[in-house]
């Protein structure tokens, strides 16, 4: 028998039109999720019986609610896996709040209902009163701490290695089913399919070789796995974060520049001059309190983000991607006079002729 693994919901894949090259489409799928470098992600646990799901009783007509809440002790664990991510030096950072309106990642605790996440930017998506991670079992104990670690992985943008196109892992399908659909998990052949036998973009995955000691990799039993045939009595990870994995988000969140930007000035164009995955930071101070536009130019698929400051820290203002389309990013926002505002873009990729660039105006 199997462990308890981590299920993700099917979200709609991206809609690329057949136009785009093989090289822009595969830094769009690369890079569509993943935050913009500097983000300061806040995260709040739902706590108490006012916080949960309604579900129905079986056979009494009625509902009960199962609360979303998570003890201490669970609570700690989360904490501490956060901790140890921003501990590599990421560019990202994790601050807990108490206001869950003020939380891009909502962390609950529903027994039964699995262990998940959102991916990465996929979390921003979700309304403010719901989950974008759950913990369906007990944490506690020195094995399950992995599966937070696992989550957080999920939050920043990663997903699951064994589904990986270079593992070149050969499934005995029916006998995954079989397994996948008893104790612990009890899924359905859909949810086994999407979360272990699909195989993901090779521009999906979390680098170019695979890594069986990730902590986005599952362990396996014996008889689920055909080839390679050193893993047919099981994968067994050590729960942990690997070597590979800490260079994948060090690549994609380097170390922030505790520098201040350079201004963004409104009506002054400045141009950007990035490659494929690189970002560039500016400071905006409004002279006046309007509706102002911020907006990239040239040939090129961009995410801007504008981040406004409050009490020291940058929070998410607004956003815009224009990944896959002919159209540059926009973002009207109302920006206020005597506050600071960040402004970063990272590029995806320059298909076309000529300097891209940012102005706000």
């Amino acid at each position: 028998m199997t462990g308890r693994y981590c299920s993700l919901a099917r979200q709609p894949a991206p809609a690329f039109g057949p136009e785009l090259t093989a090289e822009r489409r595969g830094a769009l799928v690369s890079g569509n999720r993943m935050w913009v470098n500097g983000t300061v992600l806040h995260y709040y646990f739902f706590d108490g019986d006012a916080d949960g799901s309604v579900i129905p009783v079986p056979g009494t007509g009625s509902v009960r609610r199962v609360s979303w809440g998570g003890g201490q002790e669970q609570r700690d664990v989360v904490r501490d896996c956060f901790r140890e991510w921003q501990d590599l030096g990421i560019g990202l950072s994790f601050v807990e709040v108490g206001d869950r309106s003020e939380a891009e990642l909502r962390i609950g605790f529903q027994r039964g209902d699995g262990s998940w996440s959102a991916v990465g930017r996929d979390a921003l998506r979700a309304g403010q009163h719901d989950r974008t991670m759950n913990f369906g079992w007990d944490l506690a104990a020195p094995a399950d701490r992995g599966t937070a670690l696992h989550e957080i992985g999920h939050a920043l943008g990663m997903l699951h290695e064994h589904q990986s196109p270079f593992a070149g892992l050969a499934w005995d399908d029916e006998a995954v089913y079989a397994d996948l659909a008893g104790p612990p998990n009890f899924w359905g052949r859909e949810t086994t399919y999407f979360n272990i036998l699909r195989r993901l973009d090779p521009d999906e995955v979390n680098g170019s070789v695979w890594d069986p000691q990730s902590i986005m990799e599952y362990p396996f039993p014996s008889g689920l796995i055909l080839e390679p045939e050193q893993f047919r009595g099981g994968l067994h990870p050590p729960g942990t974060l690997s070597t590979v994995d800490k260079e994948f988000v060090l690549r994609w969140y380097p170390p922030a520049d505790r520098s201040r930007p350079p201004a963004l000035v409104p009506f002054r164009s400045v141009p950007l001059g990035l490659g494929p995955g690189e970002q560039a930071d500016f400071t905006v101070e409004p002279p006046e309190t309007r509706e102002y536009t911020v907006g990239t130019f040239g040939a090129s698929d961009a995410v801007a983000v504008v981040f406004e400051e409050r009490d020291g820290e940058p929070r998410y203002l607004a956003g815009r991607d224009d990944g896959g389309t002919d159209r540059n990013t926009t973002i009207r926002a109302r920006l206020v006079k005597g506050r600071r505002y960040f402004v970063r873009v990272r590029l995806y990729s320059a298909w076309g002729p000529g300097e891209t660039a940012v102005m706000c105006w």
